[in-house]
């Protein structure tokens, strides 16, 4: 207004109805010292403020904000908003989060607000992320009590959006008792158990049209690994990258995922190797290609998924298999691991892009490999491993490449060759195998640790081993994928997924190709790759 030529620009005195004092006071606060303080109370005026006098940074910084904060209580303000609006990306991003999160959202006062026509939008979206279709049912039925006399008679329409042929038969019986409940306070009789009971009982066909089919913007990839064989000779290591292009919701629990083969490693196969992402780029380094002696690498790679072309990097300084890549300030730091069949290091190798090097940095206070390790709050975890006599450990410290190691609490269990995920501010700790006086057997405990209050807390055990397995954190759930059960030396090809909310772990189905000394990340795939 005051320097692109309008007529105010010329004024002395300037008019500006109906701008609430407190909005035009953060934005100038924010044009003098550039900062804008935000809230949920206060990011909607202010926004509306920005875009009625077109303070085009101010807006760019609010909407930032409502998509970074989005919060279970505020993504259906966000959602209307943007829809208000015109503003179509976050529109998208909103819409997205409450179908990720539609049993939560479901819960909430403002989901009681909806149109008719909004409700049963998300109901038949086929990215609706819920655990079974009961859920979408509960939450139909609670929409509707909200205003029974009013809403009754949209009853029937929002049923078409229910995918009852999803339900298992107890899962229908709790249908069956809510629709009788509800013919005693309706004037006159409802039909959702009638219309419900013949499409439960005539449509069973296996289609795409009875499945919840949700395709996460990030995909979830698989990266090398081993498929055992008590002949050793006759194992199969995988050169083979795999990616997750939706999950399937199908009857009651039944769950599957589409993998779709995305690319080859090159050189050599490998399993028990360091997998990280930085600025989209896959990196690849070490691993074994067999169980022979000098079968351990230290070469490294790099892939582009946009150009869907692969680099090669220069060598680590040290051969290393089970161990792990880690982010730390935009460097991949090489953490420990085997050098040797049976002999492993304290050592840290920090990688720069900018000059294609490796360079040690300060060391681990012991040999150790087969740890997990996750970042937080800016510095690098790392729980349990093998120690130089391949004991199973319950340590857990803070590792930082100049400084060394500062030790935590120790975990409740002991444990290597596990999975370490960071969710919630919070370290999640889950499989592997822990000592068994000479032997090792199965860990199935799982530990979540606090950093705040220093402190461990179970949850869930596994359902089943997972040893040598790969985990990754997609859509605010843990994933630990395939490995393989120490008692029977059997191979798992099973995925499993926690969720928080539920407490529980749920069977999402198997694996694609290679199940045990894996890897796994998530990557952002151009959109050819997911048609």
């Amino acid at each position: 207004m005051f320097t692109c030529g309008m007529r105010e620009s010329h004024q002395s005195c300037i008019t500006l109805p109906f701008i609430p004092i407190c909005e035009l006071e953060a934005l100038i606060h924010w044009s003098y010292r550039g900062t804008l303080l935000l809230s949920w109370d206060s990011v909607f005026e202010i926004t509306c403020t920005a875009l009625q006098l077109q303070f085009q940074p101010a807006f760019l910084i609010c909407l930032k904000f409502m998509q970074e904060k989005l919060q279970i209580n505020s993504c259906l303000d966000v959602a209307s908003f943007a829809e208000a609006y015109g503003l179509s990306e976050l529109l998208e991003e909103a819409n997205d989060f409450v179908l990720r999160n539609f049993r939560e959202v479901s819960a909430t006062a403002k989901f009681q607000d909806l149109s008719a026509e909004k409700l049963l939008d998300l109901l038949r979206c086929d990215g609706l992320c819920v655990p079974s279709e009961l859920t979408v049912f509960r939450a139909v039925i609670s929409w509707i009590q909200a205003d029974p006399k009013e809403r009754f008679a949209q009853a029937a329409a929002l049923m078409s959006g229910v995918r009852f042929p999803l339900m298992t038969f107890r899962e229908f019986r709790e249908v069956r008792e809510i629709n009788l409940r509800m013919e005693c306070f309706a004037d006159k009789e409802v039909e959702l158990y009638g219309s419900a009971l013949k499409e439960f009982g005539f449509s069973l066909p296996k289609s795409d049209d009875y499945c919840r089919i949700r395709r996460p913007k990030d995909v979830l990839c698989v990266v090398g690994g081993d498929q055992l064989d008590p002949d050793v000779g006759k194992r199969i290591t995988s050169q083979d990258i795999w990616f997750a292009n939706s999950l399937r919701n199908g009857t009651g629990l039944v769950k599957e995922i589409e993998w779709r083969r995305l690319c080859e490693i090159p050189d050599k196969p490998k399993f028990r190797h360091g997998v990280a992402v930085i600025d989209g780029r896959l990196f690849v380094a070490g691993g074994c290609y067999f169980y022979a002696k000098d079968n351990i690498m230290k070469s490294a790679y790099s892939y582009d998924p946009v150009t869907d072309s692969w680099k090669r990097l220069a060598d680590m300084q040290e051969p290393r298999s089970n161990f792990s890549l880690v982010v730390h300030e935009n460097h991949l730091y090489a953490i420990g691991g085997d050098k040797e069949i049976n002999t492993n290091t304290d050592s840290v190798e920090m990688y720069k892009s900018d000059s294609d090097s490796w360079s040690f940095v300060h060391p681990l206070d012991q040999d150790l490999s087969g740890y997990g390790v996750s970042t937080i709050n800016g510095g690098i975890f790392i729980s349990g491993g093998f120690n130089c006599k391949y004991v199973c450990l319950v340590s857990m410290f803070l590792y930082h490449p100049e400084r060394g190691s500062v030790y935590l609490a120790n975990m409740s269990y002991d444990r290597a060759q596990h999975c370490m995920e960071t969710l919630r501010g919070c370290l999640y700790v889950a499989g592997g195998v822990c000592n068994l006086r000479k032997f090792y057997t199965d860990q199935l405990a799982c530990e979540v640790y606090d950093p705040v209050t220093d402190t461990w807390t179970d949850f869930a055990s596994l359902p089943l081993a997972h040893v040598g397995a790969a985990s990754a954190v997609l859509e605010k759930k843990i994933y630990v994928l395939g490995g393989y059960c120490q008692d029977d030396y059997s191979e798992s090809g099973l995925v499993h997924r926690f969720d928080p909310s539920l407490q529980r772990w749920e069977n999402m189905g198997k694996l694609p190709g290679a199940v045990t000394d894996i890897k796994a990340c998530l990557l952002h795939l151009p959109q050819h790759f997911r048609h």
